[in-house]
Parts: C-alpha cells; structure tokens; sequence
C-alpha cells in the first residue's frame, strides 16, 4: 500500500482519532441528560420544556447534517488532519460558550455550532485511519476508534452530576486537549498522492 501505512492499531492516529470520536460520543449523551436541567436552569417554563427540547435536537441535527457536507467536502479538498482541527475547535469553543448561555436562542445557536463540528469527527477521523493502515490491520483500527468512541457516553452520565454548565464546559476543555495531541498527527500518504 501507501509508504505511509501502518500495521499498528494503536498508532496516534488511531488513538487522536478514537479520542475525537469519544468526545463526539460524550457530547450528544450529555445533551440528552443536561437537556431538561438546562433548560429549566435557563428559565423556561414547565409548559415549554418539551418544544424546547425539540428546538434545540433539530438545530444540533441541522448542524450535524451542514457539518457533514462541508467537511466532508473540505477533507477532501484542504486534507484530513485540517479539518480534523477545524472541527474540534469549532466544537470545543461552542460547548464552552454553551456553558455560558442564558437563553434559549443562544442555547440552541451554540448546540447548531457545536453539531457542525462534530459533524466531522468520525468521518473525517474514519477516513484518516483508513488511509493510513494496511488492508489487514484497518478493521483492528476503525474497531478501536469505535470501541473507545462509546465510552464517551460513560463519561457523559458521572460529569452530568457537576452540573449541565461544568458538564458543557468538560467537554470543551476535553476538545481543546484533544488539539494539542493531534499536532503530532501527518497527514496521510493517500492524501498527500491524490494532493500532487
């Protein structure tokens, strides 16, 4: 294959990549349980909470679903370790401010920001793994990423208990951290191909 491949399932980019699903994963069951708390904490009102609810899942669904054309698109075009960077950013700074929202049109703008972020983590993550690993050993790969990404749920239920604000912010921190172990991710050697 690529003189880039690898035969380790436990490289850095099956590990950056297994990570970056797991915050994925952590988010969206978070949301799911802080979304009651959260909207209440914000003040709306009993009467409201289930409208509410389905607000915000439809503008972090719409996010999602943008997130997943453009970066989609952008791997392809600008390679899969910048838009790797791109959308954990982008989802680390939305969960931060979400921890500081006080309404619920900031709440549900933040939850669309941070949907189209974590539109492209497994995909984009996926693809880079795929690239980089031999025939033989990609299922060990993509089997990692998903067994680690799940976990993330775990993670979601105990940080829930700190409260929904903490909760939102653990998870943009979790990205940010996520940042700094992806600078010693290269890009892959299929890409680099396809690019000259």
């Amino acid at each position: 294959m690529q003189k880039h491949s690898t035969s380790n399932p436990f490289n850095i980019v099956v590990i950056v990549a297994a990570l970056g699903y797991f915050v994925d994963i952590y988010d969206l069951i978070l949301f799911s349980i802080v979304r009651l708390p959260s909207l209440r904490a914000i003040g709306v009102a009993e009467s409201e909470l289930k409208n509410a609810g389905i607000y915000l899942s439809n503008m972090q669904m719409l996010g999602m679903m943008l997130g997943g054309i453009v970066w989609g698109i952008l791997g392809d075009k600008k390679g899969r370790l910048s838009t790797l960077f791109l959308t954990i950013l982008l989802y680390s700074i939305a969960n931060i401010a979400n921890g500081f929202a006080v309404n619920l049109n900031q709440y549900a703008w933040l939850r669309l920001i941070a949907g189209f972020g974590l539109a492209g983590e497994l995909g984009v993550g996926i693809t880079l793994v795929s690239e980089v690993m031999t025939k033989e050993t990609r299922v060990w790969g993509t089997s990692i990423v998903a067994g680690v990404g799940v976990t993330g749920a775990v993670l979601a239920y105990f940080v829930a208990e700190w409260g929904w604000r903490q909760a939102f912010w653990t998870g943009g921190v979790l990205g940010l951290c996520l940042l700094v172990l992806r600078v010693y991710v290269h890009e892959s050697g299929m890409f680099d191909k396809l690019k000259e």
